[in-house]
């Protein structure tokens, strides 16, 4: 993604000053490189700005104003454990659907999920930087919500990003939670029906085993999320 998009991004720059005569496709596909770089760019640099920003405020006049966001970051500090704060706006963002037509990326439905019950998807593979999952999982981009109604789904990431600020709330809104046994079980048992916890079961690890042509899942020592669907019915 990164060689691709950092060559498209040269060349969207370069066009800026004719962009009155590009046609309708070409602008529509720099808006794409700039949707997925917006959040490739969020994904690693978001969180460790706002830190940075938040220590800076604390040494200026307006420190009030960090301590008040830190205070409430202490009261909300679990909230991304017991399912988070979804937000129907964020998640149809049209910057998702240019991210979405970008590669493209397509959400093919082969079985009907009834909103009685709850669910644990498992998905593969991770890739760099889990694109396909968030478009799918994290956006309304492919129009999840429209193929299964009733059940709303929680893509799991690593619960490290959640310790940052701003970033939290911005993964929060897309119904990205905390990979760990307590958020999970919160979702399956405390959450109400209809709710499909999505976990990419190669992690990191598999993250790191990307070779072009290949496709491989990483599950050694890796089945919980089994045991945690048998012990949820």
């Amino acid at each position: 993604v990164s060689a691709g998009t950092g060559s498209s991004l040269f060349s969207t720059v370069q066009d800026l000053p004719s962009i009155p005569r590009l046609s309708k496709s070409r602008v529509e596909r720099h808006l794409q490189i700039i949707s997925v770089l917006q959040w490739v760019i969020s994904f690693l640099a978001l969180g460790v700005v706002c830190t940075a920003i938040l220590l800076y405020i604390f040494c200026t006049d307006c420190w009030l104003i960090a301590a008040l966001y830190l205070a409430w970051l202490v009261f909300d500090w679990n909230t991304p454990n017991k399912g988070g704060r979804r937000s129907s706006w964020v998640r149809n963002w049209a910057v998702w659907r240019y991210f979405r037509d970008y590669f493209p990326i397509r959400l093919v439905k082969t079985h009907h999920l009834l909103p009685s019950r709850n669910y644990i998807f498992g998905y593969h593979p991770h890739g760099i930087m889990c694109l396909g999952a968030f478009c799918n999982f994290g956006t309304e981009a492919t129009g999840f919500s429209k193929k299964f109604p009733g059940i709303k789904p929680y893509l799991a990431t690593l619960a490290g990003n959640f310790r940052m600020p701003v970033l939290r709330d911005y993964l929060m809104s897309g119904g990205i939670c905390p990979v760990n046994r307590n958020t999970i079980d919160y979702i399956l048992s405390k959450n109400g029906t209809g709710n499909a916890v999505v976990i990419v079961v190669g992690g990191a690890a598999e993250s790191l085993d990307c070779r072009p042509g290949k496709n491989r899942v990483t599950l050694k020592q890796r089945k919980g999320f089994v045991k945690i669907a048998l012990q949820h019915g």
